[in-house]
């Protein structure tokens, strides 16, 4: 049974620092690229970033880069997203997702084949 579950969110206030992790279980890890992708209030769910399974290849946002830091061990079959200079517009809840290797774009949301229920992560002062 595969099971992608999130941690580490909670209430930051503009500017703080936050660590969010997945644990992965019940597929390949090493062999799928790992993304974390974000919905907020009222939006469409959004890609944030993802890291292929060499952990040597990441993509990001435009909105993130610089700010947030995608990371994984495949030894422990997790990926983690350090986000510091958080804003409220980063606000949002958090899914971990993996896909297959090489088979769509890493930013494209149904090239994703499992997800996690998601973790809220609140920038408020």
């Amino acid at each position: 049974q595969v099971q992608l579950v999130e941690s580490g969110g909670g209430l930051v206030q503009p500017g703080g620092s936050l660590r969010l992790s997945c644990s992965a279980s019940g597929f390949t890890f090493s062999s799928y690229t790992m993304g974390w992708f974000r919905q907020a209030p009222g939006k469409e769910r959004e890609f944030v970033a993802a890291i292929e399974w060499n952990g040597i290849v990441t993509v990001y946002t435009d909105s993130v880069k610089g700010r947030f830091t995608i990371s994984r061990d495949n030894a422990k079959n997790t990926v983690s997203l350090q986000m510091i200079s958080l804003k409220p517009e980063d606000m949002a809840v958090y899914y971990c997702a993996a896909k297959r290797m090489w088979v769509g774009a890493p930013q494209a949301e149904t090239a994703y084949d499992y997800w996690g229920q998601g973790t809220q992560v609140t920038v408020s002062s």
